[in-house]
């Protein structure tokens, strides 16, 4: 490890940068360095060069965290998370993602060329992993809070990619492009009622208070094209009532996923895609078994 410090240091030294390094994070998340540095171009450089690529995959289950200060595109310190086919995802404590979106995007994956709605897509996770995956097709992204679109409106600028489109707006009534998307996912509020965080913008993310599941179902509804697909991720509590509001708005369910951490466990999150105008028909699919930081899907 002090080896690699090194070599990235002396990169830095080439660069006329100054980078330092400081453990800010607790052991159990695993998030071993925090990264300052003053210029948004050095920062692309190292991130986009073999090395520096090189070194950020080489502590295993560990994901560097990055944080940019004082650029021209955004106002707030923010984080950077690495995917697997180095798309850059910018993430605040406000506006991050968790292993339910990872799963939903890789649950409901779009063909190349179709066109695709991230619904409550938060900081663009599902979007920028679909382009991850090879998605290139149109993509909207649909977010109510204006933070949350502008850092998904950032990284869409910095890695130049044009066929997704930001829009700040809410789903209630979002009318553009009616009847003629493919695939539609979201990750939507999981709780109705209970205690709310006192972080407004967590307790928009976390709770129906702007967004119910009528709302979204709704809303895919509009969007989707006859056949088209409409992806929900959902805690299992609310199965029933989930399953019952698709149908009520003439979305059929078609596959459903049990996600848990282990076989002999129960599960904590269900995945569920369901299509516009189609009769009957459910499969119930292997459960996603997450193990080390992967998703196994079946036993």
């Amino acid at each position: 490890m002090k080896n690699a410090v090194r070599r990235v240091r002396r990169r830095a030294e080439l660069l006329n940068q100054k980078i330092f390094f400081r453990r800010t994070w607790p052991k159990h998340t695993r998030r071993p360095f925090q990264i300052v540095r003053a210029k948004k171009e050095a920062l692309h450089k190292m991130l986009c060069s073999r090395p520096a690529f090189c070194f950020m995959h080489k502590f295993r289950r560990k994901i560097p965290c990055i944080f940019w200060k004082g650029n021209g595109t955004l106002s707030m310190e923010h984080s950077t998370e690495v995917l697997y086919n180095r798309t850059m995802v910018y993430c605040t404590p406000e506006h991050r993602f968790g292993s339910d979106a990872l799963l939903l995007a890789r649950f409901c994956e779009p063909k190349r060329s179709q066109k695709a709605a991230d619904l409550c897509s938060g900081c663009g996770i599902v979007a920028l992993e679909w382009h991850d995956r090879g998605h290139r097709g149109p993509c909207t992204a649909l977010e109510l809070q204006p933070e949350g679109s502008a850092l998904l409106a950032a990284a869409v600028e910095e890695q130049q990619l044009t066929h997704i489109t930001p829009a700040c707006a809410d789903l209630r009534t979002w009318r553009q492009d009616e009847g003629q998307f493919d695939v539609c996912a979201c990750n939507p509020p999981y709780f109705t009622e209970g205690p709310q965080s006192k972080n407004a913008a967590h307790a928009l993310a976390r709770h129906e208070n702007t967004c119910a599941l009528e709302d979204v179902c709704a809303c895919g509804f509009r969007l989707l094209k006859d056949g088209g697909r409409l992806a929900l991720c959902h805690r299992p509590e609310r199965l029933a009532e989930v399953l019952a509001v698709l149908r009520a708005h003439r979305l059929e369910p078609k596959r459903l996923a049990f996600v848990k951490n282990a076989p002999e466990n129960a599960p904590w999150l269900f995945l569920v895609e369901a299509q516009k105008n189609r009769k009957t028909g459910l499969r119930v699919e292997p459960d996603v078994l997450i193990r080390a930081g992967a998703a196994l899907y079946g036993r």
